[in-house]
């Protein structure tokens, strides 16, 4: 019972305070268990003032109070279990709101006594005064099942007591998301007001959506009603206190087709899966954008997801197909052009457009793409008015200040990558910036760096926080590390060994570079790539630099008063090597430390072309770096890509780790790449500065465009002049060819070319510097690079922790249940009413026991035909259950059978297992005949076959060969038996259409239909001939013999009729063996024997037949 009254007309001396606390808010009722609770907030801090009186709070905990009240909440404690006033014999009493306390209470909900929390200010009144309940956002208000029974209590209200209802602030408004609002000084604003010295405030309102909620691979898609994953509404608010108002809305959420993900902790690696076909998810599609077009006007689609990674690309397919069968784009052509589509789509391959060296900067280049839709959606704007009103015509006049609508907007940017996460917060974020730009330059505004700033601060701050997910920020962290890495081609010297290196490996760079935790540094020809040192390596020319480096090393950071640098690792291929040098102090986060070599010279034996490379876990991310030479010579680029193919799938680390298995990735080296010109042609553009077009004739930049080395690796802008070939101890490029000494030597000048180059692949890398040192003992120039590298680190214990806690959790909602039990005997067999409710039923099942599932066999169905003259109705829906007037079986129409045909036999084609044979008259099979050297048959007179033999032979078949389910024990059924050839392979010439056999009396008979029996004893020629039975005879097959076995017919023996001069005669013992193998293409030897004649056209199909048995 439920009871609004006046807090005067009520005596208090029976009630008793709700909390202890103050109660800040009410957030609903719940039941549970028959038990009544009431939610109330005890603590919350004020984090937004998007006007003045319009604040928001962010709920930092609540209680559940009931009437009864068994279970104390101000006694609970944080693991959700009630400690107080039990005595030590009582259980633990755990409250049954625990878990919905600790939700609320884990910082991402937000509430407002004061204002609509759950509309953009473009959906609620202007009047900052005004707080309609009616008008909340289903969509956003996450209380709505438990405010819906107050709600209820207060539409049964009048409308006087209705208005004391809201003006209690009893009733509240939660939401999920983030809100936060930042203040902007006077100085900073980018409007100046009339009383100087206010500031302005700037709001950011994320609401994410209650309707489809759940964790990162939990929830994924989109359901039937068209409620997609993750789906948010963030809001931009500019407030001044001059009175303007400024609001601009955007929205995230999952692709909203029927796709699902599965979970693990590996990252990237679960794998996409499209659930639904394109035709069954088109109406949820079409739900989900008709609804935003009710509610925002036209959308412009802004998708993220890669085009290269398989699931990804296979999203935006699916995507695109939609939004092209999409009802809002079906308008006439000729009337509606494509800028009045109510929605379009941007695809927008974030990772690719950011890769470079611009980083994530680069992704501001899609202000192009969307600068029209940008401006034809507008932005929200109101403005305050001043009215004035005279009383009765005396010079009184009194002034009301009111809020009026300028401008509203239009339409809305929908931004979608796979989780909706950082990829959509840095393109929302950009997409914000441009609104508000628009609106200041409609004002002749413009906002100082300060202001950009803390607006992009807003939306860093937004970032993962909508996420409601169990996500690996929960259990790990990053941290910013800084990697130099240094290539060298020595071309053989050792005489710079003692100089300053200092150049090189300790470049001017900004402070924050200049004391890297990680030093790569590569070298190349560091011995002399003669002919004995290619099949071998000297590690004392390597240990020599080595040392020469960390000398270097460790003098600059004593100057800087720094740690001193360690060598980690190092390794050698003959003339390419590659050392790693650590801070001391990283040591401790440095693991699984491995080396590889891989040899691409002389094809793979010989070690003066190839690379070497060193991996690493630092903290939870793998680095990897390659130095690598590889093939020489102007124009073969060709050869070089197969050396990087070569090194990049053959070069492997142990447990069999490839370079690409690598979070980060960084090659080095001299790669031999040079620079299609002509020797003039390239010191001419290198004397006027002209990098740009030498690069675009770089052969490394060419066929990285082309995709034909160095897939989705990147490079920083060149800056600096080609670093080959130099004259030794000069800065001026190769003038061998000036000398004049020999014809062979000025064959040798080389043309000026980048061949020594840092490449890299890794979203955590960001290259700052790429440069050379002015080092002129070798032909090559110094190259290093700079980056800042952004390592994860996970805390294994928490991680642990969180797994065993899910693991639990998923064991107490699955239970002791079983699927398929392999135990023989459970409690459950024993039970009353799980035995069979009819005869040759199986037991009902039961929770360990499933009776379609039992022994591990899947569920089964037989379906017997009516008859065994009856087939499936090809006619009939594949759907059981379409109407439909066509029924389920047809009868097979008979027709007379001139042949063993097993396609025209309904004992044959019958379906079912348990066929009854057909009720006919049975003969059996006769005996094999045999006769010594040939087999013979009745004379024509004594055989006429008549319409009833081929009923009669299949009779004899269904009887007494396997084929007949009824003559065998086990019921199964073999292949059925092949037709007759028309061509005999053996009796027959190619001119013939019709093959008789000859006896020895002179006379040919027609070929009767026969059975072969393999199982017959092979006739001799001392074998006494039986007497002839009546009816057809079933002679054994014929049987190949060896040439020597073969005896050639004569006259005396078979006498021809004239005309059958041309017939093939048969050969002794040719009939006497079983049916051959399947015909194939004989040899001409074979065909002019007559084993086979040339044409097996009509025998290609026997392949699967059998031999038909007779018993």
């Amino acid at each position: 019972m439920v009871e609004f009254s006046v807090l005067e007309s009520v005596d208090l001396k029976d009630y008793k305070a709700l909390s202890t606390l103050p109660v800040q808010g009410t957030l609903g009722l719940i039941t549970i268990n028959n038990d009544v609770f009431i939610c109330v907030v005890t603590g919350a801090t004020r984090v937004a003032t998007v006007r003045p009186g319009e604040s928001v709070q962010k709920i930092d905990t609540v209680e559940f109070r009931d009437e009864i009240n068994p279970y104390l909440s101000d006694t609970l404690s944080q693991d959700g279990f009630e400690h107080a006033y039990q005595s030590r014999r009582e259980p633990i009493l755990e409250h049954p709101c625990s878990t919905l306390k600790k939700l609320l209470s884990d910082g991402t909900f937000y509430y407002s006594v004061e204002f609509d929390l759950t509309n953009r200010l473009q959906d609620r009144s202007i009047d900052a005064s005004t707080f309609d309940i009616d008008n909340l956002d289903d969509g956003f208000l996450w209380n709505s099942y438990m405010i819906r029974p107050l709600a209820e209590f207060r539409s049964r209200l009048g409308d006087q007591e209705r208005g004391a209802l809201d003006l209690s602030r009893i009733l509240t408004s939660a939401i999920r998301g983030f809100v936060q609002t930042i203040t902007v000084p006077a100085s900073t604003s980018p409007f100046k007001t009339a009383r100087p010295g206010l500031p302005s405030t700037l709001t950011l309102i994320s609401r994410l959506s209650c309707r489809r909620a759940g964790t990162r691979f939990n929830a994924r898609g989109t359901d039937d009603d068209g409620n997609v994953a993750n789906f948010v509404e963030s809001e931009t608010l500019f407030w001044s206190p001059s009175g303007l108002c400024f609001s601009y809305a955007q929205i995230r959420g999952s692709v909203p087709i029927f796709w699902e993900q599965a979970t693990g902790l590996l990252p990237n690696q679960q794998k996409i899966q499209v659930t639904r076909s394109p035709e069954a998810a088109q109406p949820a599609f079409d739900k989900h954008f008709e609804t935003l077009e009710v509610k925002y006007g036209a959308i412009h689609v802004l998708n993220l997801l890669s085009e290269t990674k398989p699931g990804e690309a296979d999203l935006t397919n699916r995507y695109r197909y939609h939004v092209r069968h999409s009802p809002l784009n079906n308008t006439d052509e000729k009337s509606s052009p494509v800028d009045h589509q109510l929605l379009r789509e941007t695809e927008y391959d974030f990772h690719a457009e950011t890769k470079g060296s611009s980083g994530y900067e680069a992704a501001s280049m899609i202000r192009h793409l969307i600068q029209k839709s940008a401006d034809g959606f507008g932005y929200f704007l109101s403005d305050y008015t001043d009215d004035s009103t005279a009383n009765n015509g005396s010079v009184n006049i009194h002034i009301q200040r009111r809020s009026i609508v300028v401008l509203q907007q239009e339409g809305i940017f929908r931004t979608n990558c796979l989780d909706c996460l950082d990829r959509t917060n840095l393109i929302q974020t950009i997409v914000s910036q441009m609104a508000v730009e628009a609106f200041l330059n409609s004002r002749t505004e413009h906002a100082t760096p300060d202001f950009w700033m803390r607006h992009s601060t807003l939306w860093a701050d937004n970032g993962d926080v909508n996420n409601p997910a169990l996500t690996t920020a929960e259990y790990s962290s990053t941290e910013p590390i800084h990697i130099l890495v240094g290539t060298f081609n020595l071309n053989g010297k050792t005489n710079g060994i003692n100089e300053d290196l200092s150049s090189w490996l300790c470049p001017s760079v900004d402070a924050s570079q200049r004391q890297p935790e990680i030093i790569a540094v590569g070298f190349q020809e560091i011995v002399e790539l003669s002919p004995q040192q290619i099949m071998s390596t000297d590690p004392a020319r390597r240990q020599m630099w080595e040392r020469a480096v960390k000398r270097s090393l460790n003098e600059h950071a004593a100057k800087a008063g720094s740690e001193e640098y360690v060598l980690l690792r190092s390794g050698q291929l003959v003339g390419a090597a590659l050392a790693i040098f650590v801070r001391s102090s990283v040591l401790r986060n440095i693991k699984n430390v491995e080396g590889s070599v891989k040899k691409t010279g002389m094809s793979g034996m010989a070690g003066n072309k190839g690379a070497v490379a060193i991996r690493m876990d630092y903290a939870n991310t793998q680095i990897c770096f390659v130095t690598a030479h590889l093939a020489a010579g102007f124009s073969n680029y060709e050869e070089r890509n197969r050396d990087y193919r070569t090194i990049n799938h053959g070069l492997r680390f142990q447990r069999n780790r490839t370079i690409d298995d690598h979070d980060t990735v960084i090659w080095l080296g001299d790669f031999n790449y040079r620079i299609g010109l002509s020797d003039e042609r390239v010191r001419r553009l290198i004397q006027l500065g002209d990098l740009d077009s030498l690069y675009e004739n770089d052969q490394l930049n060419l066929q990285m465009v082309a995709g034909l080395t160095f897939p989705f690796y990147s490079e920083a802008r060149i800056t600096f002049m080609p670093t080959y070939k130099y004259d030794v101890g000069t800065d001026s490029y190769d003038t061998s060819s000036d000398s004049g000494v020999l014809t062979l030597r000025r064959e040798k000048a080389r043309i000026p070319a980048w061949c020594d180059r840092v490449l890299r692949k890794g979203d955590n890398l960001r290259q700052i510097n790429y440069n050379t040192v002015p080092l002129r003992f070798s032909d090559h120039r110094p190259v290093y690079a700079t980056f800042r590298c952004t390592i994860s680190i996970v805390n294994e214990l928490l991680r642990e922790q969180l797994s065993r806690d899910i693991y639990e959790r998923r064991r107490r909602e699955v239970g002791g249940s079983i699927a398929n039990t392999k135990t023989a005997d459970t409690d459950d067999e024993d039970l009353i009413g799980y035995d069979p409710v009819a005869p040759g039923l199986p037991p009902a099942s039961s929770d360990r026991r499933k009776w379609w599932l039992d022994n591990g066999l899947p569920a089964r169905s037989v379906v017997e035909a009516p008859g065994v003259d009856f087939a499936p109705n090809p006619l009939r829906s594949s759907n059981p259950f379409t109407s439909t007037e066509e029924p389920d079986w047809r009868q097979r129409s008979k027709a007379p059978l001139s042949r063993i045909d097993p396609t025209h036999s309904s004992a044959l084609s019958a379906p079912g297992p348990t066929r009854k044979p057909i009720n006919e008259p049975l003969r059996k099979v006769p005996p094999p005949y045999d006769r010594p050297g040939i087999t013979t048959f009745p004379s024509a007179s004594n055989y006429s076959p008549t319409p009833q033999q081929p009923n009669q032979i299949s009779a004899r078949i269904n009887q007494s060969s396997p084929l007949n389910p009824t003559a065998t024990e086990e019921n199964v059924f073999r292949k059925r038996a092949p037709p007759i050839p028309k061509k005999p392979v053996l009796l027959t010439s190619k001119g013939s259409q019709q093959c008789n056999i000859v006896s020895s009396d002179g006379k040919d008979y027609p070929e009767p239909q026969r059975v072969y029996n393999s199982r017959a004893p092979v006739p001799s020629a001392q074998t006494t001939p039986k007497s002839i039975p009546e009816g057809p005879i079933f002679p054994p097959p014929p049987r190949k013999l060896a040439s020597s076995q073969r005896q050639p017919l004569t006259k005396d023996r078979v006498s021809k009729p004239s005309h059958l001069k041309n017939l093939t005669t048969p050969k002794p013992g040719d009939l006497d063996q079983s049916p051959p193998l399947p015909p194939r293409r004989q040899s001409t030897n074979e065909r002019r024997e007559g084993l086979i004649d040339g044409n097996d056209e009509d025998m290609r199909n026997m392949t699967s037949w059998e031999p038909l048995h007779p018993r």
